[in-house]
């Protein structure tokens, strides 16, 4: 690993860890979500500000860390990538579904760059849904996280090819599973 990913996870376990943030439904470490980010664009490129990014791509969006701070640790170029990955919609500009709209309109603009990365992310949710052995999941909550990322998958086509197959096979294995589970309640009801 270069000492520049290095320190960019570091620094985002640092953000992560600061303010106790931990994965919903799991409650494991949010570190885990970056660490397996960063892995899977690390699977389709060598590009470290890419990798970097990965590591930081949350940040900014969960943490009291700024996009300045960003930049001053990394440097433009990633901080760049992490501004392009940091969701834009506030809480004030309308309901999830007006604010997943506003956020997918910004991410069909962002760089070829982000859009891998925003792929990565997106495989690391979705696998979340599909492994699920907590039984904690939320099933409405996760039917509509997953035709949010459905559509969003609509506007990352330019992101790695690969990422974008495995992305879309995890929304086929996703709606498959929510399905089951509601024929499974239907029975038992």
């Amino acid at each position: 690993m270069s000492s520049s990913i290095r320190r960019a996870a570091d620094y985002a376990k640092a953000a992560h860890e600061s303010i106790d943030q931990r994965r919903k439904f799991t409650n494991e470490p949010y570190v885990i979500h970056p660490t397996a980010v960063a892995k899977i664009v690390a699977s389709v490129t060598d590009d470290s500000e890419m990798i970097c990014a990965a590591w930081l791509h949350d940040v900014v969006e969960d943490t009291p860390r700024t996009i300045e701070q960003i930049e001053d640790e990394f440097g433009k170029p990633i901080a760049t990538l992490v501004a392009e990955l940091t969701n834009i919609a506030s809480v004030s500009q309308g309901n999830r579904k007006e604010r997943a709209e506003i956020n997918r309109t910004h991410t069909g603009g962002i760089s070829r760059r982000a859009k891998t990365i925003k792929l990565a992310d997106v495989i690391d949710n979705l696998t979340g849904i599909v492994n699920d052995e907590t039984g904690n999941m939320d099933a409405p909550w996760a039917e509509e996280y997953v035709s949010e990322k459905a559509l969003l998958l609509t506007v990352l086509s330019e992101g790695d090819s690969l990422l974008l197959d495995r992305a879309t096979d995890l929304i086929k294995r996703c709606r498959m599973l929510l399905e089951a589970a509601k024929l499974k309640d239907k029975g038992s009801s």
